[in-house]
């Protein structure tokens, strides 16, 4: 995740984005305009847990939405994830509340993720 100062000073810099509180490990905000407004985004670093959630009051946020926050809260080169727990450690205190995590010591940064193969074929883009 972004080190906070740097995280600060992109977040007051965005037209549609107000940050509600600054904690000593993250903070709240929530988004103002455009297709994610009146979401609410929280942001850790606690735990051992880089962490951020969006809450979209009226659905649960697309793919698309999750990359925006993504690349709000991480750098492009940053891998994080968002986990389906088993059933025993299933958690859902909000309705439409996603999360993104990325472990902060145990990869030293570099979190292992599948190869891309196994998704698709990269070269040929996005099939209508």
């Amino acid at each position: 995740m972004k080190n906070l100062k740097r995280l600060y000073e992109e977040l007051e810099s965005r037209d549609d984005f107000e940050i509600i509180r600054k904690t000593f490990d993250g903070g709240m905000g929530e988004f103002t305009k455009g297709i994610l407004h009146n979401c609410t985004v929280v942001w850790s670093y606690a735990g051992g847990w880089e962490h951020v959630s969006i809450n979209n009051p009226r659905r649960t946020p697309t793919w698309d939405e999750m990359c925006i926050i993504k690349d709000m809260f991480w750098d492009l080169k940053e891998a994080v994830v968002q986990y389906h727990p088993a059933m025993d450690n299933y958690v859902n205190n909000l309705k439409n509340c996603l999360h993104l995590w990325k472990p902060i010591e145990k990869y030293s940064g570099v979190l292992p993720i599948p190869p891309d193969y196994l998704v698709g074929i990269k070269e040929l883009g996005v099939l209508e």
